[in-house]
């Protein structure tokens, strides 16, 4: 996800990129007036720095956020040439907002924003059946759901002699055993919808396993949560578990990344610092771009070329006499050539640090 958004935005570069982000969050007093006239000052920023009024206007008709999205959100908007290229939805506002008509589109907040969102399914079973949702990356609202409710015959047990008592058990596991079948097609579907890499199931302790049992070999992505489907105060709790067990995968994922990371540079197979890592780049060697977010490294410069977007140089000289090459912030022209180059994108966190706050992950 984190190198889709990216590329696309540095692949439909025309001559300048209108590129405001701000805070939408809905859920505090007058949310659509606070954006309103936030979106006006940027809107005189842009105006100022020499966006056009096609482009400018093709912003107004986006700007503005999710508006039933709970919780605090923030947007990332990319237009030029009266057209919009790109609007995303970020899970925490920026700190500030920014207006910026340059060139070159600046994705690097939503990489960052990206890089610690998991796409996921949620999954509430029971023995009736199963509500299954999927959100992609970032997403507070499915994009995928469906609800399943079998047959409930026989699933309630009677009481009667042996014989007839081991009857109605052995229809109640079969239309048990059905339903949840029938839950797990719809879980498959969810995962390829959203490219999930985790699915979240609450509910019954037997529906669980007889759904783990019909997900050969998704089974190993699944992740017992609390909650359930029964009623408000169960899915609520569901939502509670879902939050809490996304945010620890997230670090979990972090925390192998960067251990292999260290692995790496200790055995020679990684690389930190901007001017090795730009080398690598522009050989084409860089498996995962890691960055921290920027600080004193956005004051460094380096030269790029339209033409061969992975060069990167200190001196413009370096570049010959390109008359495409452009000067930019070291870590906007990294993140690119990273993209760029089919690269994976991963964030420096504490306690880990490196020189120019950026390493490489070499492919060979």
């Amino acid at each position: 996800m984190v190198k889709a958004c990216a590329a696309r935005a540095f692949r439909a570069c025309p001559p300048a990129v209108v590129a405001p982000r701000g805070d939408t969050t809905r859920a505090v007093p007058d949310a659509d007036e606070r954006i309103a006239t936030r979106w006006r000052t940027t809107r005189r920023t842009l105006a100022e720095q020499g966006a056009d009024d096609a482009t400018l206007e093709a912003l107004d008709a986006t700007v503005g956020g999710v508006p039933d999205l709970p919780g605090p959100q923030g947007e990332a908007l990319f237009a030029a040439e009266g057209r919009l290229l790109g609007a995303y939805t970020l899970t925490e506002p920026p700190a500030s907002d920014l207006a910026l008509s340059s060139p070159l589109p600046d994705p690097l907040l939503l990489a960052f924003d990206r890089d610690h969102q998991v796409p996921h399914v949620v999954v509430a079973v029971d023995r009736e059946g199963a509500d299954v949702e999927g959100y992609p990356a970032a997403a507070r609202e499915p994009s995928f759901r469906r609800t399943f409710n079998g047959s409930t015959l026989h699933l309630t047990r009677v009481r009667a002699g042996a014989e007839a008592q081991a009857s109605f058990h052995r229809r109640t596991v079969n239309v048990w055993s059905e339903n949840t079948e029938q839950a797990a097609q719809d879980v498959r579907a969810a995962v390829d919808a959203v490219g999930a890499e985790v699915v979240l199931v609450a509910g019954d302790p037997k529906a669980f396993g007889l759904l783990r049992d019909h997900l050969e070999p998704l089974s190993a992505r699944l992740v017992k949560v609390g909650g359930g489907r029964t009623d408000a105060q169960a899915r609520a709790a569901l939502r509670e578990a879902t939050d809490a067990a996304l945010h620890e995968i997230s670090a979990e994922s972090h925390r192998d990344a960067l251990r292999q990371l260290e692995e790496a540079l200790a055995g020679g197979r990684a690389l930190q610092g901007i001017p090795a890592v730009k080398e690598a780049l522009a050989e084409g060697r860089v498996d995962t771009l890691y960055m921290a977010p920027p600080t004193g490294t956005q004051n460094v410069r380096l030269f790029a070329s339209e033409r061969n977007p992975r060069a990167l140089a200190t001196d413009r000289a370096a570049l010959g006499d390109d008359p495409t090459v452009f000067e930019a912030p070291a870590p906007l022209l990294l993140l690119r050539a990273a993209v760029l180059g089919d690269a994976s994108f991963s964030e420096i966190l504490p306690p880990t640090r490196c020189t120019d706050d950026v390493a490489a992950l070499l492919c060979y």
